[in-house]
């Protein structure tokens, strides 16, 4: 930031001086102009001038003057002596404007004044366009080069919020040097931590289908050597514990295959009317769970087809969860963005849930627990196919007593 202020007050000073030049080559200093009116030397002049044939009738076209009696004008001895001795003399008017007695000779002197010198009358706009070039242009560069910046440190901050490469070219030439030099180390950081974090997931999740393959196929042995009644519950217990860790495992594999890049997506124009009812259809709902899907005819919206539907299955799959007898879904156009609400009259999320409801293994805890069968990734692989499409989830509470979740698809960042 010192580069940047540096230069700032080197172009106050540079343009004060400049700024300065121009205006008194434009609209000279009146009092400046004044001192040559001042000038002894001016004085002695007209009295020289005065003195010859045809000086008088010069003075009188060039000066407003008048011949007056040396009687007329009241002067105290000083200044008396001093017309005496130099045949010239200067007053200030009740305007302070200069005025000359210059004598003729013993009983008349030649008024002369009050002298004025005129400003110079500008009618053309080119010495005002000149001041405003010497002020503007170097403004005008100075602010392109602060905009140039800007949007590169824009750019590169939209690409660490979205963990993205980037480059700063020519970064030694920037006022935001210290600041690219913070960005580049923090994302170095955050790409360090991902890749570690994805790593860890997936060798995880990896290493956990070995040893439950063992124990599927060990408790699958030992079922056929049991014979006491009571142990099959055990061995049922066994293997329902046995299935939910295998669902893990494939669910974690799943988002670490989302969460590690943003795939290649291949948008084409879509009915979001028809792809929510073609994933409706496919779901299979308990008998007791009513479905009412509230659409247009038809709705075309540029995404991936394939996510998209992944994203409103998983919506349905955590409302199938927790409904009680009602799951509505809703399609909508508002404006420059498409609507998309699946809502539940299940217990509904806390208020205080609200923000992290979407973050990975996120698990609410009552009536939202483990007997639903989910383990908190799949509303976090809804945000994140939401944020591929530049859209935005959220969710509130239901007019059906349950919660409802809603994303937001905007026209204009379309894929």
């Amino acid at each position: 930031m010192g580069k940047l202020f540096a230069s700032l007050y080197l172009y106050i000073i540079v343009s004060l001086f400049l700024v300065s030049g121009v205006i008194e080559q434009l609209w000279p200093y009146e009092e400046t102009q004044q001192q040559i009116a001042l000038d002894q030397e001016f004085g002695k002049s007209l009295w020289l001038l005065s003195q010859t044939d045809n000086g008088l009738a010069k003075l009188q076209q060039e000066f407003a003057s008048e011949i007056i009696n040396l009687t007329d004008l009241a002067l105290p001895d000083d200044l008396k002596t001093q017309l005496n001795n130099d045949h010239y003399l200067y007053l200030f008017n009740q305007e302070q404007k200069v005025v000359w007695y210059i004598a003729l000779n013993d009983t008349q002197l030649l008024h002369v004044g009050p002298l004025s010198v005129a400003n110079p009358n500008f009618s053309s706009v080119w010495p005002y366009f000149l001041l405003l070039t010497v002020i503007g242009v170097p403004i005008g560069l100075w602010s392109l080069l602060l905009w140039r910046d800007f949007n590169k440190l824009t750019l590169a901050c939209e690409a660490v919020g979205g963990a993205q490469d980037f480059e700063l070219h020519d970064a030694s030439k920037s006022f935001f040097l210290p600041i690219t030099d913070t960005l580049n180390a923090m994302q170095e950081r955050i790409q360090y931590l991902l890749a570690a974090q994805q790593e860890l997931t997936s060798s995880v999740s990896h290493e956990f289908r070995t040893p439950l393959a063992r124990l599927k196929f060990a408790v699958a042995m030992l079922e056929e050597q049991i014979e006491n009644e009571k142990s099959y519950t055990y061995i049922d217990n066994m293997q329902a514990d046995i299935a939910e860790l295998e669902a893990l495992v494939s669910e974690m594999l799943e988002y670490a295959r989302l969460d590690s890049h943003q795939p290649s997506l291949k948008p084409r124009s879509c009915d979001l009317t028809a792809l929510i009812n073609s994933v409706v259809n496919k779901l299979e709902f308990a008998t007791d769970i009513e479905v009412a899907v509230s659409a247009p005819k038809q709705l075309y919206y540029e995404c991936d087809e394939h996510f998209m539907a992944r994203c409103i299955q998983n919506l349905l799959g955590n409302a199938q969860k927790y409904a009680n007898h009602k799951i509505h879904v809703s399609l909508e156009e508002l404006g420059d963005s498409i609507q998309i609400s699946v809502e539940d009259d299940g217990p509904g999320i806390a208020k205080s849930e609200w923000q992290s409801i979407f973050k990975p293994f996120t698990r609410l805890d009552k009536s939202r627990d483990k007997k639903t069968g989910g383990f908190g990734l799949g509303l976090a692989i809804v945000a994140k196919i939401v944020s591929w499409h530049q859209g935005q989830s959220e969710v509130c509470d239901s007019p059906l007593g349950g919660a409802k979740f809603t994303i937001h698809l905007f026209k204009s960042n379309s894929l």
